[in-house]
């Protein structure tokens, strides 16, 4: 059974399913590859239907613009956001790397155009490890832009996407956030953010936990990938997630289930993103979070042996 009850996304007021629907992949690639636009908004417009997963995760560089765009012309169709339903994204910085204030504010523009909203019901600054930290907190900078955004009433609620968990750390810390997106870092190999998550529960914060399955190593058993995120992965972190993968073999749990499950059961998670771009994705990360799977399973993955060097955050720095 598919947990559909909704949580609170810490103190904005909002609420949200278990599972986000990760939009980055709704545009073309370079090679020509990708969803159609008829495809993804068929998958949007299921999304409104059922109401079993209520938020869609994107953000202003997301195919250029083209997540937004492909996420605002359903909801023309619809005539504007479903009661409800959560449309989330992220001010992002310039492709010419320019992460500046005034770029901050721009991004915002172009969401709000792309999207068709007069206002953002909750937005992030996203990747702030691409630029210094003066540049994210300092005078004129990103902060200080999507602060005096949200007190316009552009943005009704603020919150921070991003990597490195030490940084997120320091951001978390100085109040300014109401909510977090993490992503690759605590998964069934991976457990970064593991401090990250704890203090974003003691300020009262929602928080996201994306790329529950590594970029794609933790979706199949044998093994049919070797890269963990956005690198090749060290042979330790292979060996690991090639034990995970046997014991849930041997419960008959598709290891995907597991790394679902893993996200979705830590009560400092109130949602878990999962990219999906067809019906057919959709469908198999509703069958993937409505396995059964014994506690017993799951004690037995968490006493797996981890080389914490192979971490994306690793302790060993």
């Amino acid at each position: 059974m598919v947990d559909t009850g909704k949580r609170p996304l810490g103190r904005t007021g909002l609420t949200v399913s278990p599972v986000t629907v990760g939009a980055a992949g709704w545009r073309h690639w370079a090679d020509g590859s990708g969803p159609t636009r008829a495809r993804t908004a068929e998958l949007m417009r299921r999304l409104v239907k059922d109401g079993r997963i209520t938020v869609v995760d994107t953000s202003n560089n997301y195919g250029e613009g083209e997540s937004e765009r492909r996420i605002g012309g359903v909801l023309a169709e619809l005539g504007g956001t479903p009661p409800g339903f959560l449309v989330q994204t992220k001010a992002d910085r310039h492709f010419t790397g320019d992460f500046s204030g005034a770029r901050m504010r721009e991004s915002l523009r172009e969401s709000l155009d792309r999207l068709g909203l007069d206002r953002l019901p909750m937005c992030y600054l996203h990747d702030p490890e691409h630029t210094s930290y003066d540049g994210v907190l300092g005078r004129g900078g990103a902060v200080e832009a999507l602060l005096e955004a949200r007190d316009e009433g552009l943005i009704e609620h603020l919150g921070v996407a991003g990597g490195p968990t030490p940084l997120l750390c320091d951001l978390v810390a100085t109040g300014h956030f109401e909510a977090l997106i993490t992503h690759n870092r605590w998964t069934l190999v991976d457990r970064s953010a593991d401090k990250l998550l704890d203090l974003a529960a003691e300020r009262g914060l929602g928080v996201f936990n994306a790329a529950p399955y590594g970029g794609g190593l933790l979706t199949a058993w044998p093994l049919e990938r070797t890269h963990y995120a956005y690198r090749e992965a060290p042979p330790a972190l292979l060996a690991a997630a090639d034990a995970i993968g046997r014991l849930c073999a041997e419960a008959g749990v598709p290891i995907a289930a597991a790394a679902l499950r893993w996200s979705l059961r830590d009560p400092r998670i109130t949602s878990t993103i999962v990219g999906a771009a067809s019906l057919g994705s959709y469908e198999r990360t509703l069958a993937l979070a409505g396995t059964v799977i014994e506690d017993a399973l799951m004690t037995e993955i968490a006493a797996v042996s981890l080389d914490e060097r192979t971490w994306q955050d690793s302790p060993a720095g």
